[in-house]
């Protein structure tokens, strides 16, 4: 393993075994990969894990990115044809128009910027113009709120957990 590796363990399913259900430990790469720090560090409980990966699938899963060539298509005018838009392409939108009505603006922008850009605390303030700790705590403690949300969106938390979280804090 390289030294400067960011790792943490992780408890899977078996691949190889024979009842379903058995666990196994792992190891997983948390370099690049905000959520799996905050789960690891047990900054955020496992449904806002879930919450936040669920999230992730849909932007993947809706995504439409830059696409190579085919060159086994039938050349016609250069102009690509698109492809169709799959069903779980359109659920996965609706999923998201759903997030980011029930987030605001900000908190999907929020939630963008460390989801799917990967970006830290820090980072994200400074794109906004705004340095201080203070600014990084309220990033932080609203990115949890968020994530909260997204549980619940999703259907990994219920409102009444939800409200004992809050209480907790």
């Amino acid at each position: 393993m390289p030294f400067n590796a960011e790792v943490a363990e992780v408890e899977v399913d078996n691949p190889l075994a024979l009842d379903p259900g058995e666990k196994i430990m792992a190891i997983r790469s948390i370099r690049s990969d905000p959520l799996g720090r905050l789960h690891s560090h047990h900054q955020i409980d496992e449904a806002q894990y879930r919450g936040g990966r669920a999230f992730q699938n849909d932007w993947e899963r809706a995504e439409r990115g830059p696409q190579a060539m085919d060159p086994t298509r039938e050349y016609v005018d250069g102009a690509r044809s698109r492809e169709p838009v799959t069903e779980s392409q359109r659920q996965a939108v609706l999923r998201l128009n759903r997030v980011e009505r029930e987030l605001g603006t900000d908190g999907a922008a929020l939630v963008h910027d460390v989801l799917v850009l990967g970006l830290t605390m820090d980072q994200i303030g400074q794109r906004r113009a705004v340095r201080t700790q203070r600014w990084n705590d309220y990033f932080a403690r609203r990115f949890r709120e968020c994530l909260d949300r997204l549980a619940l969106i999703y259907g990994f938390a219920t409102e009444a957990g939800t409200q004992r979280a809050d209480q907790r804090r």
